[in-house]
């Protein structure tokens, strides 16, 4: 990592706060060059607390745009951080209208050329497409990092049309020990403890809303931007990572956008920015390759930018399972054109009798994280203990090359069920002469979703269909003397809610059943020539983190109580930990999530999620605490949550809610 303070532009940064068309005040903080010129504005906004929890992230970006010529706003989402009003859902329509108002003041500021970018990952990659759909005049241009472009299939909430079980719970809880965290009286004045109390008054856990749309109805589509691809009128960079989840957005975007407008990059990165080194690598100069996309749209420099391949991508080497890699060993290949000739379907017949496929209900306990941060425990293990628990197919590599794929595997599985709910997850793993198993990638479906993910279709028992569905993108080498195996299971917890009678599976007929592979053939004219800068940062914040007592917890462990036929997987989601800041803020954050399923009992599956935070300034006699604690279980017809959060400042408790809700099951 290259730190750099020697920029273009000297630098200055203000705190502001932005009005909105109601009287609300949104909390930002500007970087600026030093110049008499106005500059383009870029915008990032979250709900995230700009000046705390991603402050340290924020610190290594937002100056760095500055120095290079750029206003860099960091503003909170209303009812976050220190901006006005109350918290509502995920992307709802007051965010995305607060968004476009920011977009608008921005332009209008004197200081400002009346170009805006918007750039994010994760929430903020979210909100910069849904905000361009939205087509403010002034947003010219958008670099969204591990976003979607489809809230329901390829979110946090649902996989295959099944209940997410790993995210719908932890992200509800993460959300909900987030938004009740308070304004910081140093930056939100006096008026920090009434405003914390109205937000608090007005909270609902987002668990219930999502648990209430279990197929793709109205609520999902606000905010999809795959509704309606031509409502994007800014030119869009859209980068993932491999490990990410919403890898998949890319590709979609690349296809359905204008090649005059989009560019798409995937490399083998995590849920991260790619500049900032954390596994798996190799890292590259993000924000000099952002800079390119900005001064080309923002500035009208003729820089190539737009003369890059459509698509970039990673192509990995065959790598020994393990759930951390610093570094992954590959390739970069460019694709002209998105779907691309260079990429050709290869079907793969399966063999055999037919099977009946009863997976155990704890089969997926070595999924790995379903939201790769970059820690030691993130990824899959070897698969080998998966495997068994499932139906394998193979397929050797013939001795020559490598067989290269790139872009979305597909499956079609003849199925014969006796009860009206199943589910179904295949699993393509790379399989070393030793017999190690590689996750290479996965798709789910909830079978009553096969005829659509808008509604819900029962199977009627007994009788035998064909079910075709697709896995999350990739880009992967067999190499000669591998096998590719794919591996069928019908239960893949936590990651997919069981139904009753699900423990019951369904029998596939490998006749007509097939796996298709996107196999690519090298490209001389893209494939060689792609090349990135070393990455580079602003100066770091200087935030400290100490180590605690007791030090850190086991990230992952699993629990089989023989007995009693329960495993159960304890989680430490490591999201910051301890740290303290420059500005005197001492944060305290601890979470656990616990999973818990009986061997054949789907309706034992239950999770819970406990927080604990607190922002402590010794100095000046501020201590907030907030304690949350979140749970579902599922009986026959419906889901169980409940959800209690309890706030104090000092000793006193300031607020103390339960929440007890019973959310019927109609789909997921």
């Amino acid at each position: 990592m290259i730190i750099r303070t020697d920029f273009p532009y000297a630098t200055t940064h203000e705190d502001v706060r932005i009005p909105m068309p109601d009287g609300v005040e949104l909390y930002a903080r500007i970087w600026r060059p030093v110049s008499d010129d106005p500059v383009p504005a870029l915008l990032e906004y979250l709900p995230y607390r700009l000046t705390d929890w991603t402050a340290p992230r924020d610190a290594q970006r937002h100056p760095w745009y500055a120095g290079h010529g750029y206003a860099s706003v960091r503003v909170d989402v209303r009812g976050h951080g220190n901006s006005g009003g109350r918290p509502g859902d995920e992307y709802d329509a007051r965010e995305l209208a607060d968004g476009v108002a920011v977009v608008e003041w921005l332009a209008a500021q004197p200081w400002c050329t009346g170009a805006v970018g918007m750039f994010g990952i994760s929430w903020g990659g979210f909100n910069s497409l849904q905000i361009a759909a939205l087509a403010p005049r002034a947003l010219k241009a958008v670099v969204t990092v591990c976003s979607t472009d489809d809230r329901f299939d390829n979110d946090v909430h649902y996989m295959g049309g099944s209940v997410l079980a790993v995210d719908m719970h932890a992200w509800a809880a993460t959300m909900l020990a987030f938004t009740s965290r308070p304004p910081d009286p140093r930056y939100a004045g006096d008026g920090w403890r009434r405003q914390w109390l109205e937000r608090l008054e007005g909270m609902e856990p987002l668990v219930h809303t999502w648990l209430s749309h279990q197929t793709r109805d109205s609520y999902w589509r606000h905010g999809s931007v795959c509704e309606d691809y031509g409502a994007v009128r800014a030119a869009v960079l859209a980068v993932g990572g491999w490990h990410d989840p919403y890898r998949d957005t890319v590709l979609r975007l690349v296809s359905a956008l204008p090649a005059s407008r989009v560019r798409g990059l995937i490399g083998p990165w995590s849920h991260q920015y790619p500049d900032r080194g954390l596994p798996p690598g190799p890292a590259i100069g993000f924000l000099q390759e952002t800079l390119r996309w900005w001064d080309h749209w923002l500035k009208g420099e003729d820089n190539g930018v737009m003369e890059e391949p459509l698509l970039r991508s990673w192509i990995s080497e065959s790598h020994r399972p393990a759930t951390v890699y610093d570094r992954l060993e590959g390739r970069w290949v460019g694709d002209r054109a998105w779907p691309s000739p260079t990429v050709v379907p290869v079907s793969y017949g399966l063999q055999g009798a037919p099977v009946v496929v009863a997976s155990p209900q704890h089969t997926g306990l070595d999924a790995g994280r379903f939201f790769p941060f970059g820690n030691a425990a993130d990824l899959p293990p070897d698969q080998r203990e998966e495997d068994a628990k499932s139906a394998c197919f193979e397929f050797p590599v013939a001795p020559g090359e490598p067989v290269e794929i790139l872009g979305r595997p597909s499956v079609t599985l003849r199925l014969r069920m006796d009860v009206p709910y199943g589910q179904v997850v295949a699993r393509l793993c790379d399989v070393a002469p030793d017999g190690s198993s590689t996750l290479v990638t996965r798709g789910a479906l909830n079978l009553s979703a096969r005829r659509g993910r808008d509604r819900a279709a029962p199977w009627t028992p007994g009788t035998q269909e064909d079910v075709t569905f697709e896995l999350n993108g990739i880009g992967h080498a067999f190499p000669p003397g591998h096998r590719i195996r794919l591996a069928l299971s019908s239960a893949y917890w936590p990651w997919i809610w069981p139904r009753a009678g699900s423990e019951a599976g369904w029998t596939l007929d490998p006749t007509g059943s097939t796996l298709e592979l996107p196999v690519r053939t090298a490209s001389p004219a893209t494939d060689g020539g792609i090349v990135f800068e070393a990455p580079e940062q602003a100066e770091p914040l200087g935030v400290s983190y100490p180590e605690t007592l007791d030090g850190p917890h086991p990230e992952r462990v699993v629990v089989r109580d023989v007995a009693r036929g329960t495993w159960r997987l304890e989680v430490d989601p490591r999201y910051g930990g301890t740290r303290v800041y420059p500005d005197g803020l001492e944060y305290e954050e601890e979470a656990a999530e616990v999973y818990e399923i009986q061997d054949a009992d789907p309706l034992s599956a239950a999770c819970r999620s406990d927080w604990r935070i607190r922002l402590h300034r010794p100095e000046e006699g501020w201590d907030a605490r907030v304690e949350t604690r979140s749970e579902i279980t599922c009986d026959e017809g419906g889901f169980l949550t409940s959800n209690e959060v309890v706030c104090r400042e000092g000793e006193e408790v300031v607020f103390h809610r339960t929440w007890e809700r019973r959310l019927p099951r109609t789909a997921g």
